[in-house]
């Protein structure tokens, strides 16, 4: 067997309210979107999770799979810099990675077999829908955390936390597509709480320019006013 040539198949794949790239958290547990990993043919096997129920989170590895045509630099620009100033990408979170292996510790949900496939449910997902799962292994707390740990981006650029306001148009919009969803307003709250726009743009506390995100099936469309996320519409897809 050739080293340089490691063979990896993945176990599953994610069901997820993120439909594009625009708006996912930079991170996992920043909002609280729900889903699903349903296994693939040759790992589908409900004894693969026996004694999960015993752990609360798991560590998820996925593959950045809408990344793997761009290739990787050695630097990035890493958005909580501002996005303009570049870290080394093993000093950084950015999906353009040599092996494009991104890792999420996500909430653990139920496990169940539905017409024949084995799904795990999971929360607080930072994954693109249909991202390929690689591993899922139990999030263990006295190992895992690092107590002394810290994050010197954390002196540069917090994670945003804005206010959002739904609009009265909006709001008779969510309350009909939240009949199907009934996550969708905590999710829009969450998701855009986080401020999606580009890093450069968060010292602009009035920008009129009108952003959507994808949801679900719903686009939700919203501008900042005054340093609020003000939503504005929202369509089905």
């Amino acid at each position: 067997m050739n080293n340089n040539n490691i063979p990896i198949t993945p176990v599953g794949f994610i069901t997820s309210p993120f439909k594009q790239k625009f708006a996912i958290p930079r991170q996992p547990n920043l909002a609280k979107a729900k889903g699903h990993i349903t296994l693939t043919e040759q790992f589908n096997d409900i004894r693969v999770f026996k004694g999960l129920e015993g752990f609360s989170h798991v560590w998820v590895l996925f593959q950045f799979h809408k990344n793997s045509d761009k290739g990787w630099k050695p630097t990035v620009k890493a958005p909580r810099l501002g996005g303009n100033e570049t870290l080394g990408v093993f000093a950084s979170r950015s999906t353009h990675r040599p092996n494009g292996i991104g890792m999420s510790v996500l909430k653990r949900g139920g496990y169940y077999k539905h017409n024949g496939l084995v799904h795990l449910e999971v929360e607080g997902l930072d994954l693109l829908d249909g991202t390929p799962i690689l591993d899922i292994k139990p999030y263990l707390p006295y190992a895992d955390i690092c107590e002394s740990a810290t994050d010197k981006l954390d002196d540069y650029a917090p994670i945003p936390n804005r206010q959002v306001v739904i609009s009265e148009p909006a709001r008779a919009s969510l309350t009909q597509a939240s009949m199907t969803h009934s996550d969708l307003e905590t999710l829009i709250v969450s998701v855009l709480q986080q401020d999606p726009r580009p890093a450069y743009k968060h010292k602009l506390d009035d920008d009129p320019k009108e952003y959507r995100v994808m949801l679900y099936a719903y686009d939700i469309y919203f501008y900042v006013q005054q340093g609020t996320l003000v939503v504005t519409q929202l369509k089905a897809v």
